[in-house]
Protein backbone atom coordinates (compact mmCIF):
# COMPACT_ATOMS: atom_id res chain seq x y z
CA UNK A 1 0.00 0.00 0.00
CA UNK A 2 1.24 3.53 -1.02
CA UNK A 3 1.61 6.46 1.46
CA UNK A 4 1.93 9.86 0.81
CA UNK A 5 4.51 11.77 2.21
CA UNK A 6 4.27 15.25 3.16
CA UNK A 7 7.33 17.94 2.12
CA UNK A 8 6.97 20.51 4.92
CA UNK A 9 6.54 17.72 7.80
CA UNK A 10 8.84 15.18 6.84
CA UNK A 11 6.32 12.56 7.98
CA UNK A 12 4.17 9.90 6.27
CA UNK A 13 1.00 10.98 6.19
CA UNK A 14 -2.42 8.04 6.66
CA UNK A 15 -2.50 5.66 2.88
CA UNK A 16 -4.17 7.66 0.25
CA UNK A 17 -6.33 4.97 -0.53
CA UNK A 18 -7.65 6.26 3.43
CA UNK A 19 -8.14 9.60 2.07
CA UNK A 20 -9.44 9.47 -0.61
CA UNK A 21 -13.28 9.08 1.06
CA UNK A 22 -13.36 11.90 3.59
CA UNK A 23 -15.41 14.62 1.96
CA UNK A 24 -15.27 17.60 3.66
CA UNK A 25 -18.24 19.77 3.44
CA UNK A 26 -17.11 22.97 1.56
CA UNK A 27 -14.03 23.72 -0.63
CA UNK A 28 -10.57 25.35 0.80
CA UNK A 29 -11.28 29.03 1.12
CA UNK A 30 -15.42 28.70 1.31
CA UNK A 31 -17.27 29.74 3.62
CA UNK A 32 -20.15 28.10 5.42
CA UNK A 33 -22.10 31.06 6.70
CA UNK A 34 -25.39 28.97 7.86
CA UNK A 35 -22.33 27.33 11.11
CA UNK A 36 -21.16 31.84 11.16
CA UNK A 37 -25.44 32.46 11.22
CA UNK A 38 -26.05 30.11 14.48
CA UNK A 39 -23.10 30.50 15.76
CA UNK A 40 -23.45 34.04 16.35
CA UNK A 41 -27.15 33.54 17.11
CA UNK A 42 -26.35 31.04 19.75
CA UNK A 43 -23.70 34.03 21.26
CA UNK A 44 -26.52 36.38 21.41
CA UNK A 45 -28.88 33.68 22.91
CA UNK A 46 -26.32 33.23 25.76
CA UNK A 47 -25.55 36.53 26.73
CA UNK A 48 -29.46 37.34 26.91
CA UNK A 49 -30.07 33.90 28.79
CA UNK A 50 -27.34 34.86 31.57
CA UNK A 51 -28.99 37.93 32.56
CA UNK A 52 -31.70 37.92 35.25
CA UNK A 53 -35.24 37.16 33.46
CA UNK A 54 -36.33 40.25 30.79
CA UNK A 55 -38.97 40.94 27.72
CA UNK A 56 -35.90 39.33 25.61
CA UNK A 57 -35.58 36.29 27.37
CA UNK A 58 -38.61 34.99 26.04
CA UNK A 59 -37.27 35.25 22.57
CA UNK A 60 -34.75 32.48 23.97
CA UNK A 61 -34.82 29.05 22.75
CA UNK A 62 -34.45 27.19 25.97
CA UNK A 63 -38.08 28.10 26.88
CA UNK A 64 -39.60 26.59 24.35
CA UNK A 65 -38.00 23.34 24.00
CA UNK A 66 -35.34 20.94 25.96
CA UNK A 67 -31.99 22.49 24.67
CA UNK A 68 -30.30 25.86 24.42
CA UNK A 69 -27.80 27.51 22.72
CA UNK A 70 -25.14 25.75 24.89
CA UNK A 71 -26.27 22.88 22.04
CA UNK A 72 -25.67 24.51 18.98
CA UNK A 73 -22.39 26.13 20.41
CA UNK A 74 -20.95 23.24 21.07
CA UNK A 75 -21.80 21.14 17.66
CA UNK A 76 -20.90 23.90 15.88
CA UNK A 77 -17.66 24.22 17.52
CA UNK A 78 -16.90 20.32 16.91
CA UNK A 79 -18.17 20.88 13.09
CA UNK A 80 -15.76 23.51 12.99
CA UNK A 81 -12.71 21.70 14.77
CA UNK A 82 -12.72 18.68 12.69
CA UNK A 83 -12.73 20.19 8.95
CA UNK A 84 -10.33 23.07 9.47
CA UNK A 85 -7.94 20.50 11.67
CA UNK A 86 -9.16 17.26 9.37
CA UNK A 87 -7.74 19.40 6.49
CA UNK A 88 -4.19 19.98 8.28
CA UNK A 89 -4.12 16.29 9.07
CA UNK A 90 -4.77 15.16 5.36
CA UNK A 91 -2.34 17.98 4.02
CA UNK A 92 0.30 17.85 6.51
CA UNK A 93 0.54 14.99 8.82
CA UNK A 94 -0.51 13.68 12.06
CA UNK A 95 2.00 15.67 13.80
CA UNK A 96 1.48 19.15 12.57
CA UNK A 97 -2.24 19.20 12.97
CA UNK A 98 -1.79 18.19 16.40
CA UNK A 99 0.65 21.06 17.13
CA UNK A 100 -2.03 23.53 15.51
CA UNK A 101 -4.60 22.02 17.98
CA UNK A 102 -2.53 22.31 20.78
CA UNK A 103 -1.33 25.55 20.09
CA UNK A 104 -4.76 26.81 19.64
CA UNK A 105 -5.79 25.22 22.97
CA UNK A 106 -3.19 27.21 24.74
CA UNK A 107 -4.81 30.56 22.68
CA UNK A 108 -7.80 29.62 24.61
CA UNK A 109 -6.55 28.99 27.47
CA UNK A 110 -4.90 31.97 27.60
CA UNK A 111 -8.15 33.96 26.79
CA UNK A 112 -10.09 32.02 29.56
CA UNK A 113 -7.20 32.93 32.09
CA UNK A 114 -7.59 36.72 31.15
CA UNK A 115 -11.30 36.85 31.31
CA UNK A 116 -11.58 35.10 34.85
CA UNK A 117 -8.88 37.71 35.79
CA UNK A 118 -10.73 40.87 34.36
CA UNK A 119 -14.18 39.26 35.62
CA UNK A 120 -13.00 39.20 38.91
CA UNK A 121 -11.65 42.77 39.59
CA UNK A 122 -15.04 44.15 37.55
CA UNK A 123 -17.18 41.73 40.02
CA UNK A 124 -14.95 42.66 42.77
CA UNK A 125 -14.74 46.15 42.18
CA UNK A 126 -18.95 46.99 41.87
CA UNK A 127 -19.01 44.65 45.02
CA UNK A 128 -16.67 47.33 47.00
CA UNK A 129 -17.78 50.06 45.45
CA UNK A 130 -21.04 49.79 45.88
CA UNK A 131 -21.05 48.38 49.59
CA UNK A 132 -22.81 44.85 47.90
CA UNK A 133 -20.85 41.80 48.81
CA UNK A 134 -24.13 39.92 47.42
CA UNK A 135 -22.26 40.27 44.13
CA UNK A 136 -19.40 38.01 44.96
CA UNK A 137 -21.49 34.99 46.28
CA UNK A 138 -24.07 35.43 43.61
CA UNK A 139 -21.27 35.41 40.97
CA UNK A 140 -19.26 32.86 42.80
CA UNK A 141 -16.29 34.15 43.83
CA UNK A 142 -16.71 34.45 47.42
CA UNK A 143 -14.27 31.60 48.17
CA UNK A 144 -11.75 33.24 45.88
CA UNK A 145 -11.58 36.37 48.11
CA UNK A 146 -11.23 34.12 51.41
CA UNK A 147 -8.65 31.96 50.02
CA UNK A 148 -7.05 33.77 46.99
CA UNK A 149 -3.62 32.00 47.24
CA UNK A 150 -5.48 28.25 47.00
CA UNK A 151 -8.27 29.47 44.71
CA UNK A 152 -5.78 31.25 42.17
CA UNK A 153 -4.38 27.79 41.72
CA UNK A 154 -7.66 26.06 41.08
CA UNK A 155 -8.60 28.62 38.74
CA UNK A 156 -5.46 27.84 36.60
CA UNK A 157 -6.35 24.48 36.97
CA UNK A 158 -9.89 24.86 35.79
CA UNK A 159 -11.52 23.62 38.89
CA UNK A 160 -12.69 27.00 39.73
CA UNK A 161 -14.84 28.78 37.82
CA UNK A 162 -16.98 31.31 38.55
CA UNK A 163 -20.77 32.30 37.54
CA UNK A 164 -21.20 32.37 33.38
CA UNK A 165 -17.70 30.74 32.68
CA UNK A 166 -18.31 27.32 32.29
CA UNK A 167 -18.02 26.86 28.51
CA UNK A 168 -14.50 27.75 27.99
CA UNK A 169 -12.58 25.10 30.44
CA UNK A 170 -15.21 22.34 28.47
CA UNK A 171 -14.09 23.62 25.44
CA UNK A 172 -10.44 23.45 26.18
CA UNK A 173 -10.77 19.88 27.38
CA UNK A 174 -12.52 18.71 24.39
CA UNK A 175 -10.18 20.56 21.49
CA UNK A 176 -6.90 18.56 24.00
CA UNK A 177 -8.59 15.19 22.57
CA UNK A 178 -9.20 16.64 18.85
CA UNK A 179 -6.07 14.98 17.71
CA UNK A 180 -7.11 11.25 18.41
CA UNK A 181 -10.79 11.79 17.52
CA UNK A 182 -9.45 12.99 13.74
CA UNK A 183 -7.06 10.07 13.95
CA UNK A 184 -10.13 7.84 14.41
CA UNK A 185 -12.72 9.66 12.78
CA UNK A 186 -10.14 9.48 9.30
CA UNK A 187 -10.27 5.84 9.44
CA UNK A 188 -13.17 4.49 11.20
CA UNK A 189 -15.85 7.63 11.28
CA UNK A 190 -18.92 5.27 12.49
CA UNK A 191 -16.87 3.39 14.81
CA UNK A 192 -15.73 6.61 16.45
CA UNK A 193 -19.21 7.96 16.55
CA UNK A 194 -20.14 4.76 18.74
CA UNK A 195 -17.25 4.75 21.04
CA UNK A 196 -18.00 8.26 21.72
CA UNK A 197 -21.84 6.57 22.67
CA UNK A 198 -20.40 4.00 24.56
CA UNK A 199 -18.29 6.93 26.66
CA UNK A 200 -21.98 8.94 26.85
CA UNK A 201 -23.47 5.45 28.20
CA UNK A 202 -20.41 4.53 30.62
CA UNK A 203 -20.93 8.94 32.27
CA UNK A 204 -24.63 8.05 33.03
CA UNK A 205 -24.06 3.98 34.21
CA UNK A 206 -20.90 5.11 36.46
CA UNK A 207 -21.86 8.66 37.12
CA UNK A 208 -18.52 9.53 35.98
CA UNK A 209 -17.72 13.47 36.06
CA UNK A 210 -14.89 15.93 36.92
CA UNK A 211 -14.32 17.16 39.85
CA UNK A 212 -14.84 21.46 40.46
CA UNK A 213 -13.52 23.13 43.38
CA UNK A 214 -14.12 23.84 46.57
CA UNK A 215 -16.68 20.94 45.71
CA UNK A 216 -19.18 19.42 43.25
CA UNK A 217 -18.72 19.09 39.51
CA UNK A 218 -18.01 20.35 36.51
CA UNK A 219 -21.05 22.09 35.15
CA UNK A 220 -20.87 20.86 31.78
CA UNK A 221 -19.75 17.11 31.89
CA UNK A 222 -17.18 16.32 29.53
CA UNK A 223 -17.31 12.97 29.35
CA UNK A 224 -20.94 13.95 28.54
CA UNK A 225 -20.73 16.81 26.60
CA UNK A 226 -17.97 15.41 24.15
CA UNK A 227 -21.16 13.29 22.44
CA UNK A 228 -22.04 16.22 21.18
CA UNK A 229 -18.81 17.38 20.16
CA UNK A 230 -17.91 13.98 18.24
CA UNK A 231 -21.09 14.02 16.26
CA UNK A 232 -20.25 17.42 15.28
CA UNK A 233 -17.03 16.24 13.96
CA UNK A 234 -18.70 13.03 12.33
CA UNK A 235 -21.24 15.60 10.61
CA UNK A 236 -18.21 17.74 9.01
CA UNK A 237 -16.57 14.73 7.57
CA UNK A 238 -18.86 13.06 5.94
CA UNK A 239 -21.37 12.17 8.27
CA UNK A 240 -24.24 14.36 7.47
CA UNK A 241 -23.95 13.32 3.83
CA UNK A 242 -24.34 10.14 4.33
CA UNK A 243 -27.33 10.66 5.99
CA UNK A 244 -29.04 12.82 3.01
CA UNK A 245 -31.89 10.86 2.38
CA UNK A 246 -32.81 10.43 6.28
CA UNK A 247 -32.96 13.90 6.48
CA UNK A 248 -35.10 14.15 3.14
CA UNK A 249 -37.92 12.05 4.38
CA UNK A 250 -40.47 13.14 4.98
CA UNK A 251 -41.05 10.55 8.12
CA UNK A 252 -37.97 12.42 9.72
CA UNK A 253 -39.76 15.87 9.34
CA UNK A 254 -43.21 14.38 10.71
CA UNK A 255 -40.94 13.05 13.65
CA UNK A 256 -38.72 16.17 14.07
CA UNK A 257 -41.88 18.12 14.09
CA UNK A 258 -43.83 15.92 16.34
CA UNK A 259 -41.14 15.91 18.99
CA UNK A 260 -41.07 19.68 18.92
CA UNK A 261 -44.35 20.42 20.02
CA UNK A 262 -44.15 17.45 22.62
CA UNK A 263 -41.18 19.40 24.18
CA UNK A 264 -42.57 22.64 23.42
CA UNK A 265 -45.84 21.68 25.71
CA UNK A 266 -43.90 20.02 28.42
CA UNK A 267 -41.79 23.00 28.85
CA UNK A 268 -44.98 25.85 29.02
CA UNK A 269 -46.41 23.57 32.20
CA UNK A 270 -43.15 24.73 33.42
CA UNK A 271 -44.15 28.17 33.34
CA UNK A 272 -48.17 27.45 33.40
CA UNK A 273 -48.78 24.64 36.38
CA UNK A 274 -52.63 24.70 35.42
CA UNK A 275 -51.47 22.88 32.29
CA UNK A 276 -50.18 20.10 34.31
CA UNK A 277 -52.29 17.46 34.24
CA UNK A 278 -50.91 17.00 30.30
CA UNK A 279 -48.41 15.65 31.33
CA UNK A 280 -48.77 12.31 33.20
CA UNK A 281 -47.19 11.13 36.14
CA UNK A 282 -45.49 8.29 34.84
CA UNK A 283 -44.11 10.38 32.06
CA UNK A 284 -42.93 12.74 34.32
CA UNK A 285 -41.23 10.15 36.14
CA UNK A 286 -39.37 8.86 32.88
CA UNK A 287 -38.39 11.99 32.12
CA UNK A 288 -37.20 14.31 35.23
CA UNK A 289 -34.61 15.48 35.86
CA UNK A 290 -34.03 16.85 32.12
CA UNK A 291 -30.36 16.74 33.17
CA UNK A 292 -28.12 20.38 31.66
CA UNK A 293 -24.60 19.11 33.05
CA UNK A 294 -24.95 15.11 32.06
CA UNK A 295 -26.40 16.53 28.26
CA UNK A 296 -29.81 14.44 28.81
CA UNK A 297 -30.88 12.30 26.38
CA UNK A 298 -33.97 14.34 26.30
CA UNK A 299 -31.86 17.22 25.32
CA UNK A 300 -29.78 15.95 22.57
CA UNK A 301 -32.61 14.44 20.69
CA UNK A 302 -34.20 17.97 20.43
CA UNK A 303 -31.00 19.55 19.11
CA UNK A 304 -31.14 16.99 16.54
CA UNK A 305 -34.63 17.72 15.92
CA UNK A 306 -34.12 21.63 15.13
CA UNK A 307 -31.02 20.73 13.09
CA UNK A 308 -32.66 18.43 11.10
CA UNK A 309 -35.56 20.90 10.55
CA UNK A 310 -32.85 23.65 9.92
CA UNK A 311 -31.16 21.70 7.59
CA UNK A 312 -34.15 20.81 5.17
CA UNK A 313 -35.27 24.52 5.05
CA UNK A 314 -32.10 26.24 5.08
CA UNK A 315 -30.03 25.78 2.49
CA UNK A 316 -26.12 26.79 2.45
CA UNK A 317 -27.13 29.35 -1.01
CA UNK A 318 -29.83 31.03 0.38
CA UNK A 319 -29.31 34.61 -0.37
CA UNK A 320 -30.34 35.83 2.63
CA UNK A 321 -27.04 34.85 4.03
CA UNK A 322 -25.90 37.40 2.45
CA UNK A 323 -28.48 40.30 3.40
CA UNK A 324 -27.24 43.18 5.35
CA UNK A 325 -29.42 42.28 8.12
CA UNK A 326 -27.76 39.45 8.71
CA UNK A 327 -24.34 40.46 8.53
CA UNK A 328 -24.30 41.70 12.21
CA UNK A 329 -24.42 38.41 13.67
CA UNK A 330 -22.34 36.28 11.37
CA UNK A 331 -19.74 38.99 12.19
CA UNK A 332 -20.53 37.39 15.42
CA UNK A 333 -20.11 33.78 14.45
CA UNK A 334 -16.78 34.47 12.49
CA UNK A 335 -15.20 35.99 15.73
CA UNK A 336 -16.69 33.65 18.66
CA UNK A 337 -14.01 33.41 21.00
CA UNK A 338 -13.45 37.51 21.56
CA UNK A 339 -17.14 37.78 21.00
CA UNK A 340 -18.31 34.87 23.83
CA UNK A 341 -15.48 36.97 26.13
CA UNK A 342 -16.99 40.57 25.96
CA UNK A 343 -20.85 38.18 26.33
CA UNK A 344 -19.47 37.14 29.67
CA UNK A 345 -18.30 40.68 30.52
CA UNK A 346 -21.49 42.85 29.78
CA UNK A 347 -23.56 40.18 30.83
CA UNK A 348 -22.80 41.01 35.01
CA UNK A 349 -22.96 44.29 33.54
CA UNK A 350 -26.04 44.13 33.01
CA UNK A 351 -26.55 42.42 35.70
CA UNK A 352 -25.24 45.06 37.56
CA UNK A 353 -27.29 48.17 35.83
CA UNK A 354 -29.92 46.36 36.65
CA UNK A 355 -29.48 46.06 40.51
CA UNK A 356 -28.06 49.37 41.45
CA UNK A 357 -30.01 51.80 38.80
CA UNK A 358 -33.41 50.22 37.25
CA UNK A 359 -34.67 46.72 37.30
CA UNK A 360 -37.76 47.37 35.04
CA UNK A 361 -39.23 46.11 31.64
CA UNK A 362 -38.12 48.43 29.74
CA UNK A 363 -34.36 49.15 31.33
CA UNK A 364 -34.39 45.07 30.80
CA UNK A 365 -34.69 45.20 27.44
CA UNK A 366 -32.55 48.49 26.74
CA UNK A 367 -29.54 46.13 28.43
CA UNK A 368 -30.03 43.24 26.12
CA UNK A 369 -30.28 45.22 23.24
CA UNK A 370 -27.53 47.78 24.25
CA UNK A 371 -25.34 44.52 24.76
CA UNK A 372 -26.41 42.41 21.45
CA UNK A 373 -25.22 46.34 19.84
CA UNK A 374 -21.65 45.84 21.48
CA UNK A 375 -20.90 42.58 20.73
CA UNK A 376 -22.06 43.14 16.81
CA UNK A 377 -20.14 46.70 17.06
CA UNK A 378 -17.31 44.55 17.97
CA UNK A 379 -17.33 41.60 15.84
CA UNK A 380 -17.66 44.53 13.15
CA UNK A 381 -14.45 45.93 14.34
CA UNK A 382 -12.71 42.99 14.23
CA UNK A 383 -13.33 42.16 10.86
CA UNK A 384 -12.35 45.85 9.64
CA UNK A 385 -9.47 44.86 11.37
CA UNK A 386 -8.47 41.55 9.93
CA UNK A 387 -9.34 42.66 6.32
CA UNK A 388 -6.78 45.52 6.83
CA UNK A 389 -4.84 43.88 7.49
CA UNK A 390 -4.93 41.70 4.77
CA UNK A 391 -4.73 44.58 2.89
CA UNK A 392 -1.21 45.49 4.21
CA UNK A 393 0.03 41.94 3.18
CA UNK A 394 1.32 41.45 6.17
CA UNK A 395 -0.58 38.54 6.33
CA UNK A 396 0.04 36.03 3.64
CA UNK A 397 -2.30 33.20 4.17
CA UNK A 398 -5.91 34.00 3.75
CA UNK A 399 -7.65 32.14 6.96
CA UNK A 400 -9.31 29.35 6.63
CA UNK A 401 -12.83 28.41 6.62
CA UNK A 402 -14.69 28.50 9.83
CA UNK A 403 -11.97 29.12 11.91
CA UNK A 404 -12.26 31.44 14.47
CA UNK A 405 -13.16 28.93 17.59
CA UNK A 406 -11.27 26.37 16.44
CA UNK A 407 -8.07 28.56 15.12
CA UNK A 408 -7.99 27.22 11.85
CA UNK A 409 -6.24 30.46 10.90
CA UNK A 410 -3.63 30.49 13.81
Amino acid sequence: MTTVTTEMSGEKTRPASATKHIALPVAAGERELRLDLFRGFALWLIFVDHLPTNVLTWFTIRNYGFSDATEIFIFISGYTAAFVYSRAMIERGFTIASARIFKRVWQIYVAHVFLFTIYLAEISYLAARFDNPLYTEEMGILDFLKQPDVMIVQALLLKFRPVNMDVLPLYIVLMLFLPLILWLMQRKADLTLALSVVIYALAWRFDLHLEAYPGGFWAFNPYAWQLLFVFGAWCALGGATRMGMILKSRITLWLCIVYLIFAFGVTMTWYLPQFNFFVPHWLENMMYPINKTDLDVLRFAHFLALAAITVRFLRKDWPGLKSIWLRPIIMCGQHSLEIFCVGVFLAFAGHFVLTEVSNTALMHFFISVTGIAIMSATGWLLTWYKAEVNKSGKRRKAPENDADFAGGDA
